[in-house]
């Protein structure tokens, strides 16, 4: 997933920044709103985690702009302020889910893991493609019953691909899965990616879908 952390806490973004790519994700961090504002024009975003008090503006603020243009992005809330009244006035704005720091770096996980899934239409722990079964939290991969183990990029793209069984993932849809702004990529990385991946699921696992994409899971 591409993820966008919009935290101006250094210790505590530099903290999440590294569990969330160890998980997989590219992220995307930046401690302003109007730097968020651009890097969401900018990017499809699998989800958003957003402070609520930043230098130049309430969190919020992006929030209710998000969702008065129609984006339904996961947004996850990480604040410091636990009053009552506070989580209600973000949930009511369209976040998605909340957690006060301190928190726990796994619960982040589980709960970034969660918002994906119930955004994609499919809050189900597992899915199944071929004879494939695929633990999403884990994460763990069987094949015909066997663990199969993928690298941190093979997962983020075995995950893309399977959002919406059957669907097709444009190139531009798996590169941003795959990388944050400023990591070096080589023109034909996604396909080298896509190559191993194939390697290790079944070379016809994945369809590749000229001029529009890939896809798993079609007919």
């Amino acid at each position: 997933m591409r993820i966008l952390l919009i935290e101006d806490e250094h210790l505590l973004g530099d903290a999440v920044r590294e569990r969330v790519a160890r998980d997989g994700h590219a992220v995307d961090w930046v401690k302003r709103i109007d730097d968020g504002n651009a890097a969401v024009a900018a990017v499809n975003y699998d989800v958003i985690l957003l402070d609520l008090y930043l230098p130049d503006g309430r969190g919020l603020d992006l929030l209710q702009l998000l969702r008065s243009g129609g984006s339904r992005v996961p947004v996850l809330i990480l604040t410091a302020r636990d009053q009552i009244r506070d989580r209600i006035e973000g949930l009511n704005e369209g976040a998605d889910d909340y957690l006060v720091k301190p928190f726990d770096l796994d619960e982040l996980s589980a709960r970034i893991k969660a918002v994906a899934r119930r955004a994609a239409g499919d809050p189900s722990r597992t899915v199944a493609v071929g004879d494939l079964e695929i633990d999403r939290v884990a994460p763990r991969l069987l094949r015909e019953g066997k663990l199969i183990n993928l690298t941190a990029r093979e997962w983020a793209l075995l995950l893309k691909l399977t959002e919406r069984v059957g669907a097709i993932a444009s190139k531009r849809q798996l590169e941003d899965a795959l990388y944050a702004f400023g990591d070096e990529v080589e023109s034909n990385a996604l396909e080298a990616h896509i190559s191993r991946l194939r390697k290790k699921i079944g070379r016809n696992a994945i369809r590749t879908i000229r001029g529009l994409g890939y896809q798993m899971g079609g007919e």
